[in-house]
């Protein structure tokens, strides 16, 4: 008798319980559909990336290349007829923050960075708020249509959707601007005048995406003589991929001629800071990135001539080694531990089809030869040639070519043969300084030949010697910058220290050439030219 009343207690126990749960699940779904739509709490951060990108479960795109083509189009018109303008009369394009005309909000563009932080000064120094000249409509790189707006359509297809046809309307206080991903931010901000502003406020959200950003696709790029790759983003996005190839402390060998040496991903992540540093902003952003090998390249990939050289090492680790002229084989495979992988990730620029770009041969190119010498090396007075030589005849062209070679300098990087500009903008812009992978290679010696074009000419920029100057000193000591940069990359320690401390070693090499410049000249103004004026 007892045992029953005990067994039948329970039973009720149990019903109780699970119809006390059953009530509160009640209340609370009451107590949601109750609540008025305007004040739910928002899943808009949850649900970003499937209304700006592709849904999951969606296939994968078939032809990125193509489909970034066709968002830039519907954002702007064809390269020759940009000055023209897309917009409607009287509209203004967005502009992003940063930008001529734009207020910056205090600390906007020194986000990330602590009190205390020597970064945070520098940039807050005259030297480093001179203003560039006022920003014109073809000036930008694109005129955008500001009524456009970014997103997919919800259905599973990949088709990007312009404003007049998309259901959803803007938040208030929002432009179709911000419904832009950060990579598009970017390609429509370049200008005359520079790649990025100095406080960019994009700049931390841009890196962050080429370090955290899904990867849907991962294909060779196609020419170079190392192996690269191009890899999509949902959002569009796309970076380029350098993968590792050596380890932070190693030195490239002496008996290495420059024009075999590796490509190093870190030297890419180094040079995008220290560009940065020096104010030039000529580099594409880049990040440091830790990738899968299995699920973010092999099993991705729709590169036919990839695939077959993927391959399991002895050691149990997933290896492949792609097609390039170097480097390519099964003796220099890349292999992951045991798939994770260390690489660069850069920001592509506009593609050519939208944004042509013109490749420049350098006039201090070296022979790429065992035992030719270039004839820069042999004539003292190379330089009066290429003052005489167009485009370095007028305009601050060969300026900006000395300010590349310093650049080359404190990084070691002796492969320099080529530099690009954007067509736009003709003679009358800055250089572009790509593919800096054979930076960084070298600490323990420099090669002054790097800078021949700063020797032989006796001419540097007057704000880029004053700023050269404040680096050499303590406060803003330019291995401390680089480090404190350095140190908020996904993949830090990206230097060795040696190399840090060979950054100040050859900046003082800098000074002192510009130095022995000024002590030979009748007057200072005939090797500092001055493109500051009154602004400092």
């Amino acid at each position: 008798m007892r045992r029953r009343l005990q067994t039948l207690f329970q039973r009720k126990f149990k019903v109780s319980l699970l119809f006390l749960l059953l009530l509160a699940l009640l209340v609370h779904l009451a107590m949601d559909l109750a609540l008025p739509a305007a004040r739910r709490p928002c899943g808009c951060d949850a649900k970003a990336p499937k209304a700006s990108g592709v849904l999951s479960g969606s296939p994968m795109l078939a032809s990125p290349k193509k489909l970034s083509l066709r968002i830039l189009q519907d954002f702007s018109g064809s390269n020759g007829s940009l000055e023209k303008g897309s917009q409607p009369q009287g509209a203004r394009p967005q502009a992003r923050a940063g930008e001529p005309g734009v207020r910056r909000q205090d600390g906007e563009g020194n986000a990330g960075w602590t009190k205390g932080s020597k970064l945070a000064a520098l940039f807050e120094h005259p030297l480093y708020n001179i203003p560039i000249p006022e920003v014109t409509e073809k000036d930008k790189l694109f005129v955008v249509n500001p009524t456009e707006k970014f997103s997919l359509r919800t259905s599973g297809s990949d088709e990007w959707v312009s404003s007049s046809k998309a259901e959803t309307l803007l938040p208030t206080g929002k432009t179709a601007y911000d419904t832009y991903p950060a990579w598009l931010k970017f390609h429509v901000g370049i200008n005359r005048y520079e790649l990025y502003p100095r406080q960019d406020p994009l700049m931390p959200t841009l890196l962050r995406d080429l370090a955290m950003q899904r990867i849907i696709s991962s294909v060779q790029k196609s020419g170079g003589t190392q192996l690269k790759l191009i890899m999509t983003f949902p959002n569009y996005g796309q970076a380029l991929f350098k993968p590792m190839k050596q380890t932070r402390d190693q030195e490239t060998p002496i008996n290495f001629f420059y024009f075999s040496d590796f490509e190093r991903h870190n030297a890419e992540i180094a040079a995008f800071h220290l560009d940065r540093i020096l104010d030039f902003r000529r580099i594409p952003p880049v990040s440091g990135r830790l990738v899968n090998i299995k699920k973010e390249i092999r099993d991705i990939t729709t590169d036919k001539k990839l695939v077959k050289t993927f391959f399991i090492s002895p050691a149990g680790n997933i290896c492949f080694y792609g097609e390039c002229s170097y480097y390519c084989s099964t003796e220099h495979a890349l292999c992951g531990k045991p798939d994770q992988l260390e690489g660069s990730m850069a920001a592509l620029l506009p593609d050519k089809t939208l944004a042509k770009r013109r490749s420049w041969r350098s006039p201090w190119r070296r022979s790429y030869h065992k035992s030719k010498k270039a004839e820069w090396e042999l004539n003292p007075n190379y330089c009066a040639q290429v003052r005489e030589t167009p485009p370095y005849d007028r305009g601050h062209r060969l300026l900006d070519l000395i300010d590349m070679s310093v650049l080359d300098f404190l990084m070691g990087n002796m492969d320099r043969h080529h530099y690009e500009t954007f067509e736009k903008f003709g003679n009358d812009t800055f250089l572009l300084h790509l593919d800096n992978g054979r930076g960084f290679g070298t600490h323990s010696r420099d090669e002054p030949s790097i800078l021949a074009p700063l020797r032989q000419c006796c001419s540097i920029k007057k704000s880029t010697y004053l700023r050269l100057q404040l680096l050499a000193t303590q406060p803003y000591r330019l291995s401390d910058l680089l480090r404190e940069a350095l140190a908020a990359d996904p993949l830090a320690p990206v230097l060795a220290e040696p190399h840090l401390r060979a950054l100040d070693r050859r900046l003082g090499k800098v000074l002192a050439a510009v130095g022995r410049c000024l002590a030979g000249a009748a007057r200072p103004d005939e090797v500092l030219v001055d493109d500051v004026g009154s602004r400092v």
